[in-house]
């Protein structure tokens, strides 16, 4: 059932037409569209969009949202759907949340991730080494979502010559085959399937050197009981996608800006240790993954007359993009300096992965230039907005 905002708030915060899976605009469009809306709404507004929800637009609003664990529930899906599976530790909130994240929380520390480094290094270099010889590439196909497939097989012990059946479930896991949305429960069954019988065989064949996150999980306990199949399923299941289609376009709205702005390409050639800080701003000014969440009371928030129960999506495409959280806030600056921003979450929620989505775009960034330091955008880019915005391709010329 849609659920109208109060009239008071109807009538000082106007309601716009926000809808979560726009798609075919030319890209950046959904950028400067919610520019427009913030501009207009400030902290928040309303959308019929998905049943109705609200939408928190500001850099204050958002980051509140992200570490108000009391008003602010995580267990609910983009889509808003209240029978939708409780994706561990996503989906969680609380000391449940926790015990999750604890068990989890040693393959994505610092010191690991840049254990990787070097062979995720050479991963790179072999991604794009193959379509260097070409001249011209689909990069968000070809580089920006082979490499961290590549990279997730590694760390979850999974067979490497199965890069392009992953390759085609992440595809259609996020709506991006020709089915569609109705592809994406499909898709997730299969790879549930496929992890089921890995599960299986890890158990009927344990290696005491396996030294990757499947072989791990076998023996995984909470609360000193065995976890239960399938909550160990649906938290595979989420650690195999989660990863790969959200670093798959932020590098590329990444590469996006560096084939249109020159004189950014051409000083990151020049000083390879500048990716750090290209990667940074990228994730400020092109946010792309935005969280839903549920409220757990009634309340006053940000001067959002928020009812328990409500629906709301916290908007990190906008959040970065605040002036009043940052000096020229839309534009791109190598020069800023450290920033904090909440691409990444924030919290008890912030990306578990984030030290290695952070490392996987320095190293593509570093390896790409390395190789092809001048390269020109074929035709600019349609996007679609929606639990993650993306580029839908990425034609590069060199």
């Amino acid at each position: 059932m849609t659920r109208n905002p109060p009239e008071s708030t109807a009538a000082a915060r106007p309601v716009r037409d926000y809808v979560t899976g726009r798609a075919g605009a030319p890209a950046m469009t959904g950028f400067r569209e919610m520019d427009e809306h913030r501009a207009a709404a400030g902290a928040f507004m309303w959308t019929e969009d998905a049943g109705g929800h609200w939408v928190f637009t500001s850099h204050d609003s958002v980051m509140d949202a992200l570490l108000d664990d009391d008003l602010w529930s995580n267990a609910v899906d983009f889509t808003f759907n209240p029978d939708a599976p409780k994706l561990p530790p996503l989906m969680l909130d609380g000391e449940e949340h926790l015990k999750w994240r604890r068990l989890l929380a040693a393959w994505f520390t610092p010191r690991r991730i840049r254990s990787m480094r070097d062979r995720q290094r050479a991963m790179a270099a072999e991604v794009i080494d193959g379509v260097a010889a070409r001249g011209e590439c689909d990069y968000l196909a070809d580089v920006a979502r082979v490499f961290p497939t590549m990279v997730v097989l590694q760390l979850m012990g999974l067979p490497m010559e199965d890069t392009p059946m992953f390759l085609d479930i992440v595809e259609r896991a996020v709506g991006r085959s020709p089915e569609g949305p109705a592809g994406c429960e499909p898709a997730e069954r299969e790879l549930m399937a496929y992890l089921a019988d890995l599960l299986a065989q890890r158990r009927a064949h344990p290696d005491p050197e396996a030294r990757d996150v499947v072989s791990a999980a076998v023996g995984w306990k909470l609360d000193d009981a065995p976890v239960d199949d399938e909550e160990l399923l649906k938290c595979l299941t989420l650690l195999t996608v989660a990863g790969l289609d959200t670093t798959a376009s932020q590098v590329s709205w990444t590469m996006l800006h560096l084939a249109t702005h020159p004189e950014h390409r051409r000083r990151l050639v020049a000083e390879p240790e500048l990716a750090d800080q290209v990667v940074e701003e990228s994730l400020r000014v092109f946010p792309i993954a935005q969280q839903p969440r549920k409220a757990t009371r009634d309340a006053v928030f940000h001067g959002c007359p928020v009812r328990k129960g409500d629906n709301a999506l916290v908007a990190m495409a906008a959040a970065g993009r605040d002036s009043s959280a940052y000096p020229r806030a839309t534009e791109f600056d190598l020069d800023r300096g450290d920033v904090s921003h909440a691409s990444l979450g924030a919290g008890r929620h912030l990306c578990l992965g984030a030290h290695l989505a952070r490392q996987e775009m320095v190293l593509l960034l570093q390896e790409w230039h390395r190789r092809i330091p001048e390269y020109r955008l074929v035709e600019w880019p349609t996007e679609t907005c929606g639990v993650v915005w993306s580029v839908d391709e990425l034609r590069l010329a060199w």
